[in-house]
């Protein structure tokens, strides 16, 4: 198991309660569902890729979104079923690969689900077969991907003509990570993202990742999550918090950010 992946396993367990339930975690995942709450509506299918502790599956699915959300770690998954997300475990590489189960949402099989039974029961294979609304992945799970470029084709083939993909990725500069460990003379840490890859750590630019991306997909729109917003390791009151992730919506500095909300369209 690679070390990134064995690190996830370990922190499984206490994941939300040192990232997502923070007041950095929260901040910065509120302004991520400001942007996907618009892209998908009630009745869609939905594919959470990297779902972690189910966290954004719970959240679609509160809207009334059926999702299938799968991730590396088998400690992830087992948080997200916890919390009833269907959930499995699934690298992301492996997307092109896999034979998709249905998923049935409230009110019966529409029409758009029936054609995707039809695919089940013929064994399919995904790449012949558009499952899905929509997709997310969110909080940098394609940064541990290193060929992109496959997963988007993967992609392709799952989201419907129209639908849309939300990508959150760290790229290769953060602001606060700079100034944080610069401050503290730890330089490695502080220039990490410059290169394009740290260990098993991949940080592509906005126009690579769209390069990717470009034979489905269509750039609409990207954007800073934690420009001001600091990183999780820095540790702020709340009341600054919340001040930051409200001066966070200005669309200022969005390059220096922990991380860039990429939503791409299917052509």
């Amino acid at each position: 198991m690679r070390s990134t992946a064995a690190l996830f396993e370990r922190l499984a367990p206490r994941y939300d309660e040192l990232w997502t339930d923070t007041p950095v975690g929260r901040a910065q995942r509120d302004a991520v569902w400001r942007v996907t709450d618009g892209l998908f509506r009630e009745g869609d299918r939905v594919l959470d890729l990297g779902c972690g502790t189910g966290e954004d599956a719970a959240h679609l699915m509160g809207r009334g979104i059926a999702v299938r959300a799968v991730d590396a770690s088998p400690a992830m998954v087992a948080q997200a079923r916890a919390r009833g997300v269907d959930a499995e475990v699934l690298r992301a590489e492996e997307l092109g690969n896999y034979v998709w189960q249905p998923i049935l949402a409230a009110g019966g099989l529409s029409g758009r689900q029936a054609g995707w039974k039809d695919c089940l029961q013929a064994r399919v294979p995904a790449t012949r077969c558009s499952s899905f609304d929509g997709a997310i992945s969110n909080f940098g799970a394609l940064n541990c991907v290193q060929d992109l470029a496959a997963v988007a084709r993967a992609l392709g083939a799952l989201v419907r003509p129209g639908g849309h993909a939300a990508i959150v990725t760290m790229g290769r500069f953060c602001a606060w990570e700079t100034l944080y460990y610069g401050a503290r003379c730890n330089f490695r840490k502080a220039f990490r993202r410059i290169s394009g890859r740290a260990g098993d750590i991949y940080y592509p630019t906005v126009g690579q990742i769209r390069a990717d991306f470009d034979a489905d997909f269509e750039l609409v729109h990207w954007t800073g999550i934690g420009m001001l917003v600091p990183p999780s390791y820095v540790n702020l009151p709340a009341s600054v918090v919340r001040l930051l992730a409200r001066l966070d919506r200005l669309p200022l500095l969005r390059a220096w950010a922990d991380h860039r909300l990429l939503v791409f369209k299917r052509k």
